[in-house]
C-alpha cells in the first residue's frame, strides 16, 4: 500500500525529484544563509548534496535543506501591509537610552 502524496508532491512529476532550499551556517553563532536550491529524492540525499554542492572549500559549520514547497513566504506586493506600520512605532527603536560602558559592544 502506497503512502498518500500532498498536493504539492502530486504535482511533481514523477521523474523529477522535489527541489530542496539549502542554508549554510559558516560559523557557529552566524546565522544560516541561503546559499542555493537542488533536486533530491529525499532529506539524506538532500543533506549530502548539499554538503557536496554548497560547502566544497570546508566553509560551512551546519547545512539545512527544506523543501520548497514547505516555504512560505509574504509577497513583496503587501510590503506596506506588513512593514511600513513599524516606522511609527519609535518607541521600538533602541535610541532612547544610553548603554552601560560594560555592554557597549552590543
Amino acid at each position: 500500500m502506497s503512502e498518500p502524496q500532498s498536493p504539492a508532491a502530486a504535482a511533481t512529476p514523477r521523474n523529477e525529484w522535489p527541489l530542496w532550499e539549502v542554508f549554510v551556517r559558516s560559523k557557529a553563532g552566524l546565522d544560516h544563509k541561503h546559499c542555493g536550491s537542488l533536486h533530491a529524492p529525499d532529506s539524506a540525499m538532500a543533506i549530502q548534496l548539499a554538503r557536496d554542492v554548497y560547502t566544497r572549500r570546508q566553509e560551512g559549520t551546519s547545512v539545512w535543506v527544506v523543501r520548497s514547497e514547505h516555504i512560505v513566504a509574504s509577497d513583496p506586493g503587501d510590503k506596506d501591509m506588513y512593514f511600513d506600520p513599524m516606522e511609527d512605532k519609535v518607541y521600538r527603536h533602541p535610541s532612547f537610552y544610553k548603554l552601560p560602558d560594560s555592554v557597549d559592544h552590543m
